[in-house]
């Protein structure tokens, strides 16, 4: 094979966790070899909730990333406002704001930073993968050393490196489209939840640009929904949306993420099933499980070494979202949890953290639900 089809690393899939895989290998390895594979030319959009939580702002940051540049042409959202099924309403603010970036804007920033720092884009879709003696060969035109597969939902590195497949029931699909701001403050993102078809919202994420990214999810029972389904329970939700033009995706949900590694394969983001299944929130998962693999990639054990950083760092958030997912398939623990935010700015910042961060759950936020429960104003902070 040609020298120049060797590789250190082929990232199969440049968007946010295949971009960020590779500026953390070269970061580790200035001199590696570090190819993105990618099926379509950028920009292009990538149906996405487009919410991007300032912990993924930190990952990117402190891989060298200008977090200024990348969130360019958007504004800091301040809020959120909260609607459980019940109809109990929390809206207080960020303790840190979050932003909407596009994904026609964010994935063609970074990719273009991860060619900066010195990786290498060709446009190629990806069919097969083979495991060889030193490596993995790569639809038979690519030698990699080591292969991140961050190739999304329907990852192709996944099904050809036989890791299990999610379990059933933890797959959610959404319809998403983008509207004008108008309706809605620009500064305060919106969850709207609904006890029919539950666990089900819509939501309103303001980009800061006078536009917004609205859509509507729900969790697969059997077979996907039909779009109509979608699109009524998105109007039902937010009765003062326009029509919009929508686009689908699948969501597979953290519960029941596949193996993240195999010898010298390693799935990230998407292809890892790495989506909290509280919120959907798939970018802070995405660039954190990305910079770990691209690190992972250079070392002697790829998969054990990624294996064991991805369970330092999120291990104990992702048994705690699974608890949750299961606790919260009948609504009233949500009605609770929002009662408790409504009353405590604790709670609420703790919430915060499990649906965008790797928060879990604290005696603190029990002692806060349990108050709402009881109807009992919250505690008087210590001073």
């Amino acid at each position: 094979m040609a020298a120049r089809d060797r590789w250190d690393l082929v990232v199969v899939g440049a968007g946010p966790a295949g971009s960020t895989a590779a500026l953390a290998a070269l970061r580790a390895d200035p001199d590696a070899r570090v190819l993105l594979l990618d099926a379509a030319e950028f920009p292009r959009d990538k149906v996405c909730g487009d919410g991007v939580a300032p912990h993924a702002l930190d990952v990117l940051g402190g891989l060298g990333v200008d977090v200024g540049a990348l969130t360019a042409g958007t504004a800091p959202v301040l809020g959120l406002r909260l609607t459980a099924p019940s109809g109990v309403t929390a809206a207080r603010g960020f303790a840190r704001p979050t932003s909407v970036v596009p994904r026609a804007l964010l994935d063609a920033r970074l990719v273009a930073a991860a060619q900066e720092a010195g990786a290498r884009l060709r446009r190629h879709r990806v069919r097969s993968l083979v495991a060889v003696a030193d490596g993995v060969e790569v639809y038979g035109r690519f030698h990699a050393r080591t292969v991140i597969g961050a190739d999304g939902a329907e990852s192709v590195v996944r099904r050809r490196s036989g890791a299990r497949t999610a379990r059933p029931g933890t797959t959610a699909i959404a319809l998403r489209g983008y509207t004008s701001a108008d309706p809605w403050p620009e500064q305060e993102q919106r969850l709207v939840m609904a006890t029919a078809h539950w666990p089900a919202y819509a939501w309103v994420f303001p980009v800061g640009d006078g536009t917004a990214n609205v859509g509507y999810g729900e969790l697969m029972r059997t077979g996907p929904p039909t779009r109509a389904h979608l699109t009524e329970c998105l109007h039902a939700l937010l009765p003062g949306c326009p029509p919009l033009a929508l686009r689908g995706h699948r969501l597979p949900l953290s519960p029941g993420r596949p193996g993240v590694g195999r010898g010298r394969v390693l799935l990230a983001g998407d292809a890892a099933s790495l989506i909290n299944p509280l919120t959907g929130e798939r970018i802070y998962y995405a660039v954190l499980s990305g910079a770990l693999a691209g690190a992972a990639a250079t070392t002697a054990d790829p998969a054990g070494h990624y294996r064991l950083s991805l369970r330092r760092l999120l291990g104990r958030h992702l048994r705690h979202t699974d608890a949750l997912a299961l606790l919260t398939r009948a609504p009233a623990l949500v009605d609770l949890a929002t009662a408790a935010a409504r009353d405590d700015r604790h709670a609420f910042d703790e919430l915060v953290e499990i649906g965008l961060g790797a928060g879990t759950i604290s005696p603190g936020l029990v002692v806060a639900m349990l108050r709402a429960a009881a109807g009992r104003p919250p505690r008087s902070p210590r001073r």
